[in-house]
C-alpha cells in the first residue's frame, strides 16, 4: 500500500465521520460545530522518538488549532465536547500527524500506514507532561479529561501516540518532520532518546527536510562537507572578499599564500566560537557583520590604491579572523545535526567551505585573466574594485545602523567576567601562534624580492 493511497483513504474516512459529526448535529440540536478554520500563524509541535526493541514509539503534540478540514463538536459558549470528540481525534491524528511524518530505519522507508494509533488526548494548555518521554507517555496512557470539562478549543491541545514496528533499536533512524504545514510559521522541537546513549534535542523552523536522529561520522561529515560548501556559494559578503582578495593577484605563489592566510585564520575563530571562545553578548553578531562588510570596502579601496603583498596575507589573515565568527554564527543552529560527532563536523565544514572557495577561484581566475589581456590591468581592476566596494558600503552602512540599535553596557567585575577574559586571552595566544606559523611560511614561498613590490600597478606586479 502506497502511502499516497493511505491518506487518500485516510482523508475519505475523515470526510464521512465529518458528514457523520454534522447530520448529528444538525438532527439533535443543541450542540454547534466547529468549522473549518484558517491556517494558524505561529505553531508549535512537540516530538518524542524512543526505539525501544522491535518498536518504535512517536509521541506528539499539536495544537488542536492546527487540524483544519476538521469540525470538532462544540458545547456551551464554545467549549470542545470531549464526549463526542474522539472519532474525529483519530481522523485529525491520522491526516496531520501520522501523515507528516516520514520514517526511515537504515535508510529503509517505513511504510506510511505501518505506524499504529495507539492513543489520542486532549489536553490543556497548562499541561506540563511534555517535559519528559517517561511523563508524555504515562499521560497518553492515563485517563483522558472528564467529559464536562470546559476547555476552548483554541486552547485545547492534541497529543497523539504511535508505534511502528522495526528491525532493532540499534538501528540508524531518518525523520521528516512535515509539520510545516500545519502553521504559517511551524517550529518543530524533536527529541530523540537511543538506547543506552543520551538524549539528542532538536528544534527547526519551517521544513527541515530529512534528519538524520543518530547520524554515523561519515554521514554527519558528508552533511556539513556539503553545507559547507553551499554556504560559500550562498555567502554574497564571502565571495565578494574573495574576489577582491584575489583581483591583483597574478602569481600562484602569492595567491597560496593569500588564500591559506585566510583558511588559517578562519578557521581559529569559526572553531573557538563553537567551544565558547567568542563574546557571547548581543551586539557582538551585528558587529561582526558589519566588519565583514568594512572587510570588503578595506580591499576594494586598497586595490584601487594599489596593493603590496607583504600586506596582502596579513590582511587576509586579520579580515579571515573577523569572517570566521560569520561562519560560526551560520553553522551554530546546524550543529544539533552533528549527533555525537562535534570535532567531525566541525572539520568537515571546513572542508566544504575550503571546497567552496577553490570552486570560486577556479572560475574567477580565469575569467579575470581573460578580461585582463582584453582591457588594462590598472583600470580593470579599479573599475571591478570600485563596482564591489560600493555594494559593500551599502551593506556596511545598513549593518551599522542594526548595531546602533544595540545598547553597549559594560560588564559587571564578577567571574563570569574573569572567566570570559581568560577565554579571549586563550583565543588571542592561539591567533598569535597561527599568526607566526603563517608568517613562516609565507617568507619560504615567497622570497624578498617578491614580498615588497606592489601588485595590482599598470603592467602585472613589479620586480
Amino acid at each position: 500500500m502506497t502511502r499516497e493511497y493511505t491518506l487518500s483513504m485516510q482523508r475519505r474516512t475523515s470526510r464521512r465521520r465529518l458528514v457523520a459529526a454534522l447530520g448529528a448535529g444538525l438532527l439533535f440540536g443543541g450542540a454547534s460545530l466547529l468549522q473549518a478554520h484558517e491556517i494558524p500563524a505561529r505553531v508549535t509541535a512537540l516530538a518524542f522518538f524512543k526505539p525501544d526493541g522491535r518498536t518504535l514509539r512517536v509521541i506528539v503534540r499539536v495544537p488542536l488549532a492546527a487540524m483544519r478540514d476538521i469540525s470538532f463538536p462544540l458545547r456551551g459558549a464554545g467549549y470542545l465536547d470531549l464526549a463526542r470528540a474522539g472519532p474525529l481525534l483519530v481522523d485529525a491524528a491520522n491526516l496531520w500527524v501520522a501523515g507528516s511524518l516520514e520514517l526511515r530505519e537504515n535508510g529503509r522507508e517505513l511504510p506510511a500506514g505501518g505506524g499504529r494509533m495507539v492513543a489520542t488526548r486532549i489536553s490543556l494548555p497548562s499541561d506540563r507532561s511534555f517535559e519528559s518521554f517517561a511523563s508524555a507517555l504515562a499521560h497518553l496512557r492515563g485517563t483522558p479529561l472528564p467529559a464536562a470539562t470546559e476547555l476552548v478549543w483554541q486552547q485545547a491541545l492534541l497529543d497523539v501516540l504511535l508505534e511502528y514496528p522495526i528491525e532493532s533499536e540499534r538501528s540508524s533512524f531518518s525523520v521528516h518532520p512535515g509539520f510545516a504545514r500545519l502553521g504559517l510559521q511551524t517550529s518543530t522541537v524533536l527529541r530523540f532518546l537511543p538506547p543506552g546513549k543520551s538524549e539528542r534535542a532538536y528544534q527547526f523552523s519551517g521544513d527541515p527536510g530529512l534528519v538524520r536522529l543518530d547520524p554515523r561520522w561519515h554521514e554527519a561529515a558528508l552533511r556539513f562537507v556539503r553545507l559547507g560548501f553551499q554556504h560559500i556559494l550562498d555567502g554574497k559578503d564571502h565571495l565578494l572578499f574573495l574576489f577582491c582578495l584575489v583581483i591583483p593577484l597574478r602569481r600562484l605563489r602569492p595567491l597560496i599564500a593569500v588564500v591559506t592566510a585566510f583558511t588559517l585564520a578562519h578557521s581559529i575563530t569559526l572553531i573557538g566560537s563553537t567551544f565558547g571562545l567568542a563574546p557571547g553578548v548581543l551586539w557582538f553578531p551585528p558587529l561582526i557583520e558589519t566588519l565583514i562588510a568594512l572587510s570588503i570596502v578595506y580591499l576594494a579601496g586598497e586595490n584601487i590604491l594599489g596593493a603590496k603583498q607583504q600586506r596582502r596575507w596579513r590582511l587576509a589573515f586579520g579580515f579571515g579572523l573577523v569572517h570566521g565568527f560569520g561562519f560560526a554564527f551560520f553553522l551554530q543552529n546546524s550543529l544539533q545535526l552533528a549527533g555525537g560527532h562535534l570535532a567531525t563536523s566541525l572539520l568537515a565544514f571546513n572542508v566544504g567551505v575550503e571546497l567552496g572557495q577553490l570552486f570560486v577561484l577556479a572560475l574567477t581566475l580565469p575569467v579575470l585573466a581573460w578580461l585582463f589581456k582584453r582591457v588594462p590591468e590598472r583600470a580593470g581592476t579599479i573599475l571591478l574594485s570600485a563596482i564591489v566596494g560600493h555594494s559593500a558600503w551599502h551593506w556596511m552602512a545598513d549593518r551599522a545602523g542594526t548595531l546602533r540599535q544595540y545598547r553597549f553596557q559594560w560588564p559587571a567585575l564578577d567571574a563570569a567576567l574573569l572567566l570570559a577574559v581568560l577565554r579571549g586571552l586563550l583565543l588571542l595566544a592561539i591567533v598569535i601562534a597561527a599568526g607566526w606559523v603563517m608568517s613562516g611560511l609565507v617568507r619560504r614561498l615567497l622570497p624578498a624580492r617578491q614580498r615588497e613590490p606592489a601588485v595590482g600597478v599598470e603592467g602585472g606586479e613589479a620586480g
